[in-house]
């Protein structure tokens, strides 16, 4: 790698896991410059802690990305600005495909005009619907449920058709929970609204919430509840990292599932809370929600070997206790 800094473009880099990987590239040595409409990033965030330049902007601006182009020396784009609540993407789905897809269709022309071939985006596990085997492969098959699945399938699908025509690089990862807090607790979690399962318990400890919902008790797992893949968002920026460099380096296009590759039911993670919080939880138990399948894991062992990834934080005690760590400072 040179010893010349490389300036990267971070599209919703003042959101939860963007932020995370603007961290992971400097502390890589790095240049960073943001993109962000702050819809639903942090101005604060990427002022007081991240402190790098911040432009306030959309990906469907295309004069402005033309500008941005032209004004800096950019090697790669990772792209983070998507709207991802499952829920709204099934009442408002214009939302979604706008911004999600058109978007960042408006990106990846900016990006030929200016001759910059190297994009690392975020993508899910959303775009594979309802598993067939778990843990789940990267060449499962893809059939989202939701529209939310569908516009990320729909952005999968254009990169390789640019792949084929425009010599255009790309690495997709395909992400399971994003969890957790950076470990200095510089940096975490703070949707609003808040639909994540660690926040919402974290929360309700911090008396934020009356209760934590539990959606299905009679799911076939060991404990009737849902069984999810959780993973560090410090591990998932650093893999981001190393997929952008894996493309700097000369990588062809790749696909990377990242998860722990182990899950935790709903109530392990309520009790783990409980034990890292030493608070007691009020716990309400509810009906199954439609399309929640009872166990959601994914197979990481492709981005361990090609990309040399090692998550660091793989049981779900870390994960709590660093974004207990933020909640507790972030909502005093």
């Amino acid at each position: 790698m040179s010893s010349v800094k490389r300036t990267i473009l971070v599209t919703g880099g003042a959101g939860y896991i963007g932020s995370h990987a603007v961290l992971a590239l400097l502390q890589a040595g790095y240049e960073v410059i943001i993109l962000d409409n702050l819809v639903y990033g942090h101005r604060d965030l990427v002022e007081k802690v991240l402190q790098v330049e911040l432009v306030v902007g959309d990906t469907s601006d295309r004069p402005l990305l033309d500008k941005l182009f032209q004004s800096y020396d950019i090697a790669a784009v990772m792209h983070f600005s998507a709207y991802a609540y499952v829920g709204e993407s099934v009442t408002n789905p214009a939302k979604y495909y706008r911004n999600n897809v058109l978007g960042t269709l408006t990106l990846l022309e900016a990006m030929l005009e200016a001759s910059v071939n190297k994009f690392v985006f975020s993508s899910t596990c959303a775009t594979y619907g309802v598993p067939e085997t778990i843990p789940i492969p990267e060449n499962h098959p893809q059939d989202p449920i939701n529209p939310y699945g569908a516009t990320k399938l729909m952005v999968e699908r254009i990169l390789s058709d640019f792949g084929n025509a425009y010599d255009f690089k790309s690495v997709i990862f395909r992400y399971f929970n994003a969890a957790g807090a950076d470990p200095s607790g510089k940096l975490g979690e703070d949707h609003n609204p808040e639909t994540h399962l660690i926040p919402l318990v974290l929360q309700t400890a911090l008396g934020k919430r009356k209760s934590i919902s539990v959606f299905g008790t009679d799911y076939p797992t060991a404990d009737g509840t849902c069984i999810r893949d959780y993973i560090h968002v410090t591990d998932l920026a650093n893999a981001h990292v190393l997929g952008l460099e894996y493309l700097l380096t000369g990588g062809k296009s790749e696909v990377f599932n990242l998860g722990n590759g182990s899950g935790f039911s709903v109530k392990e993670v309520i009790e783990a809370a409980k034990s890292i919080t030493g608070r007691d939880l009020k716990v309400v138990e509810c009906d199954r929600r439609p399309g929640d399948p009872p166990a959601l894991i994914g197979s990481s062992d492709k981005a361990r070997k090609i990309l040399n990834w090692q998550p660091q934080y793989s049981s779900i005690e870390p994960i709590i206790n660093h974004a207990w760590q933020w909640h507790q400072q972030r909502h005093k």
